[in-house]
């Protein structure tokens, strides 16, 4: 009599998860986070937006396409940021894509405590109110939708109301701390 004995695969084993670890914080070190991401390129953008109070605007990274249909684009804002309180009353807002000359603009509107649209700053505003910056390569308008708590920022989805571009203007990028242009 011949026995023949096929070998099953074993299950594959869990990863332990940060959840399921007593004793283990969850996720890696904000120091170690910021290091993976510095490593990452970006297109640089300044948000801006006025909910009545006076024109606000910050730097930002994390702009994301969402959806073509309806067109949705998201970004991220830190609740300990100055611009939030604004933000979170916006029903607007424009994503001011920096063109590859513009990395002084791009550090004023990442500072803290000053007036971010004080001179030499150039910008102007759209028919319905929202402030717009000079010299960018290419603006979005956006009607906000939803704001969804994330950590200790907020994620703003935003449906794309009107378009701008100059396409003669190379984007600002940012990598591993600098600003750069392609």
């Amino acid at each position: 009599m011949t026995v023949t004995v096929t070998a099953t695969p074993a299950a594959p084993s869990p990863v332990p998860s940060a959840h399921s670890a007593p004793g283990i914080a969850p996720g890696i070190a904000p120091e170690r986070f910021r290091q993976v991401f510095r490593r990452y390129p970006a297109g640089v953008v300044a948000v801006t937006a006025d909910s009545g109070r006076g024109p606000v605007g910050f730097t930002a990274t994390s702009l994301t396409s969402l959806s073509l249909e309806p067109p949705l684009v998201s970004f991220g804002i830190a609740v300990t940021a100055s611009s939030w309180p604004h933000i979170e009353r916006a029903t607007t807002a424009v994503i001011n894509f920096l063109s590859s000359d513009q990395e002084p603009l791009a550090r004023t509107f990442a500072k803290s405590g000053i007036d971010r649209f004080a001179a030499p700053t150039q910008w102007r505003r759209l028919p319905g109110g929202e402030p717009v910056l000079g010299g960018v390569a290419g603006w979005l308008r956006l009607g906000v939708e939803q704001i969804v708590p994330a950590g200790d920022h907020r994620i703003v989805v935003a449906r794309v109301e009107e378009s701008w571009l100059d396409e003669s203007r190379g984007p600002l990028v940012f990598h591993d701390g600098n600003y750069l242009s392609l």
